[in-house]
Parts: C-alpha cells; structure tokens; sequence
C-alpha cells in the first residue's frame, strides 16, 4: 500500500489534473450539444484504455532493463537485435528526438498545470478581476517552491505528495459522481461507439479536436520514464485506481457541460455549483494537485538525463543519489535548476492556461510515437505476435494524434519545437564530438601493447616508484598510455592500471587487483 501511494505522489499527479484544463479547452470549439460532448468524452475514456493502460501500463513497461524505463532503455533493448549500421543509425536518430521530446515536455508540464489551477482563483467571489500578472507571480512563486524541495529526493518527495494525491483523486471522483446523478445518459460515453461516430460525423474538424482530447494524456510517458523510482508493480497497481477516479471526473464534467450549456471553466465551476461551502478547499487542493504534477515529470525528467549520461549522449554531470536502497532515486541539481528558469520563461511567456494549451501536446504525442515505433520494432524481431497486435493498434492511434497536433505549431506549439531543439543540439553536438575524439585517439590492443612494453621494461633503466593509469578497458590501452611509455620514454619500475566498474548499488565502493598484466605492470 504505501508504495502505492508513492507512485500516486511521484508519477500520477500530471495526468491526474489533466480534468483541471482538458474539457474548458474542447468547449471552446464545439457546440456543447449531446452528441458532441458524449463523443468527446468518450473519446477520453477510450484514450486512457489504449494509450495509458495497453501501450503504458503493459506493453512499454513490461520492456524495463534493470529496473528502468524510458525511450533511452528502450534503445538499449533494440540495439543489439538490429542488423545493419542503417537500421542503428536511425533508431539512434529517433531515441534523441524522443529524449529531447520528454525534456521539452518536462518545461511545458509544470506551467500549463500550476497555471491553470492558480486561474481557479477567478472564480472567488470578489477575486474576480485578479490580475493576469498576479496570477503569473503566483504561480512562479509555486513553481520555486517545488523546484527547491526536490533535493530531498523523490522517496521524501513521494511520501509526502502521496497522501495528498489521495484526497485530490477522491474528489475529482465524488464530484464527477455528483454530475453525473443528475445526468446519466452521459454514460453512454463508455460506449467506444460514440467516439467513432463523433469522428466519422464531423470529419477534419473532429480530426482536429483530437489534439485537445491529447491533453487528458499527459502525463502518460511519465509513468515509464519514472519506472527507475518505484518499479514496475505499484506504478500499474496506482493506475487503476487512477483510471477509475479520472473516468468518473471527466463523465461528470460532460454531465455538468450538458445541463450547463455556458459553462467556461469546467471543473471549478462543477465543484462551485455542487458546493460552494467547500470550493475554496478544493481549489487549494487542486493548486496543491498541480505542484505535485510537476513532479512526475520532474522526476522523469532526472531518469532521462541520467540514462543519458550513462550511456554517452549527454555531457557527465554532477548526480546525487537520495535513497540508500535503489540506484535510480537521483537529485541532478544543474538540471533541476535550468528546468525552472525555463518554466518561469514559459509562464512568463504565455500568462494563461488556455494559451498554453496551444503548445502543449505536440511534444507529448511525438515522444509516444517513437515508444510505439520502438516498441512494435521489438516485438516483430522478438516475434511476439501477441504483443505486436496491440503495438501496432496503439502506434496507429498515437500517429492519428500526432496528425491532428500539427495543427497545433502555428499558435504556439512552435515555442515547444524550440525548447525540444535546444537538448537535442547538445546530444547531436556532443555525441560528434565523442566521435572524432574516439577516432583522434584510437586506443591500442592489449596484446600489441604487452609485446612492446615486455621488451621495454627489460631493455631500459626505470624510474623509482608507481605510476597509475586511468583507463576505461583494460583490454584497450589509450593513447596516452602509449605515448608516455613508448614515445616519451617515461616508464616506472610499478605500472598499475586502474579502471572503475559501475555495479547497480547506489553506495559504497569495492576495489581488488586482478593477476599481474606483465612484470611491473598491474
């Protein structure tokens, strides 16, 4: 249970106010009559089936390596059963779009979700003329705050944000329950048949629509990136009780839009008609809701950067461990605090939710297009037929979304293209020059090198004491090895050569030798 409640602090908080803004953004483009409001949410509930639960919660995470997810793990596991250097070279390509997707993502999350639950202060009677820019300052004020508590760590941070994520899905779904009493035929949603029709019916314009009913996803790529944190078990455990809670919300908010034809914003004014004795709580839990959904994204966003990292894509940085069990509870303190300069950019930027709205989506979508990609790939080469069935289904919806985003670039989403395009330039610009640097200096073969060095070390006079040679492989002796034993002549009567193997424990060091390379050499 209380890692349950873990996974509902860490992982769940993005998607779980995705009721906040989703609906008031779509109301804004149709009509609010019953057949377009039944298929739009149908539409959510069928979004959560296909791309939460079977791509997410089944098939991308039943594809972790070592305990991790992510696109970078998923690279990991498609690599080895490529064939050619072609079909290496491009998923190699897709995974750097996709982990600079995730990081662009991981700037828009924290603002659309503070700022659109801060809005809810309009709503208060005699607060209704509130500032934008109070708001703004409000929000950012938020933002700071979350961004200092997450050297603590994600265990602390989970512990405390759990609870609260309890509360806060409780009473989206009693809410929804509420509505939904006083206007069941909006559960004939559940139906995907609605849905279909929604989209058969009104062609391009519904085709477009469905980059707004993206917004009720997001969140989604969290729970694989954030995989490293809890494991695989109480993450899909949360999600079903998570599911339920959200579908029962968004049922509700298309009950109350349905008797409420001017409704603007959906949520805050359901609760406020329910009950307004307890709206001020509910709208201080719903800011409070929004701080912690930042924090899937936060923290998926520390397992991407260290994935990368570890395996040379991106520049070593400093990476504090925060848990004395598991290896994958990390704090990267350069990352976390150009992740919040370039959220108060963005808040400062947009001002409002709904604006925001416009940009977000297209990064989320795209990063769930490369794990379907990625994923089908491996399931055709592994053969699983099963499993490749649904990959395929999933990869096929996630591209009719990705599709309808496009749309999205011209009223903001480009803001989103060039946050993604600043993290991919420094993984394309640092993977080239590890490149050149490797072929600049090409490492000798360990038997060459002991051949040479065994008729050294006994033709020449050697200088006392030890010298120690930092090496990657032992197997591969680097070039300034070489050149200081066989060019500069500068050889010690002890060589030792000493190399550092990573192991899966987050503390603690062991050493050893092994047997002797050579005579004075270790």
């Amino acid at each position: 249970m209380k890692s349950i409640l873990r996974a509902l602090g860490l992982v769940f908080g993005d998607i779980g106010t995705s009721p906040i803004y989703t609906l008031t953004v779509i109301i804004l483009l149709i009509k609010p009559e019953p057949t377009h409001i039944i298929g739009i949410i149908s539409l959510i509930v069928w979004s959560f089936i296909i791309i939460v639960t079977i791509e997410y919660a089944w098939l991308a995470m039943s594809l972790g390596r070592r305990g991790e997810g992510g696109t970078i793990v998923l690279k990991e596991r498609l690599i080895p059963l490529l064939r050619n250097g072609k079909q290496i070279a491009f998923f190699t390509m897709l995974t750097y779009i996709g982990v600079a997707a995730l990081i662009g993502d991981g700037v828009i999350t924290p603002a659309i979700s503070i700022l659109s639950a801060v809005e809810g202060i309009l709503l208060i009677p005699g607060m209704e003329d509130t500032g934008t820019i109070v708001l703004v300052v409000i929000a950012a004020i938020i933002a700071i705050f979350l961004f200092a508590f997450q050297k603590k760590g994600s265990e602390k941070v989970s512990d405390l944000f759990g609870p609260i994520m309890i509360f806060w899905f409780l009473a989206l779904a009693v809410a929804g329950i509420f509505s939904i009493m006083k206007f069941p035929q909006i559960l004939q949603a559940v139906n995907p048949y609605y849905g279909s029709y929604f989209l058969v019916t009104h062609g391009w314009a519904a085709f477009f629509i469905l980059s707004d009913v993206l917004l009720c996803l997001t969140g989604a790529e969290a729970m694989y990136a954030d995989m490293g944190h809890l494991g695989r078990k109480p993450i899909v455990q949360a999600w079903y009780l998570v599911f339920f809670c959200l579908v029962l919300n968004y049922l509700g908010q298309g009950a109350f839009v349905l008797s409420h034809h001017h409704v603007k914003n959906v949520l805050f004014e359901m609760v406020f008609n329910q009950t307004q004795f307890f709206y001020i709580p509910f709208l201080v839990l719903s800011i409070v809701a929004t701080v912690i959904a930042s924090q899937a994204m936060i923290s998926g966003i520390f397992s991407i950067f260290y994935q990368a990292i570890t395996t040379h894509i991106l520049p070593i940085l400093k990476v504090d461990y925060t848990s004395m069990k598991m290896r994958t509870q990390i704090y990267i303190n350069t990352v976390n605090w150009l992740l919040l300069m370039a959220v108060l950019f963005v808040m400062f930027q947009f001002r409002e939710s709904y604006r925001l709205a416009a940009a977000y989506g297209f990064l989320v979508i795209t990063t769930m297009s490369i794990t379907g990609i990625m994923m089908t790939t491996i399931f055709f080469i592994r053969r699983s037929y099963f499993k490749l069935f649904f990959a395929v289904l999933v990869t096929i919806v996630d591209f009719a979304f990705l599709g309808a985003s496009f749309n999205k670039i011209p009223h903001g989403g480009y803001l989103s293209l060039i946050i993604a395009a600043i993290p991919l330039s420094m993984i394309l610009l640092y993977t080239s020059g590890q490149r050149k640097l490797y072929g600049a200096m090409q490492p000798v073969e360990l038997r060459l090198f002991l051949e040479k060095y065994n008729e050294l070390y006994h033709s020449v006079s050697k200088i006392q004491g030890t010298a120690l040679f930092l090496v990657s492989n032992v197997k591969k002796i680097p070039p300034y090895m070489y050149n200081t034993m066989f060019n500069h002549r500068i050889l010690y009567e002890d060589n030792i050569v000493f190399s550092i193997i990573r192991n899966s424990d987050p503390f603690g060091v062991t050493g050893r030798f092994k047997e002797p390379l050579a005579d004075g050499l270790r």
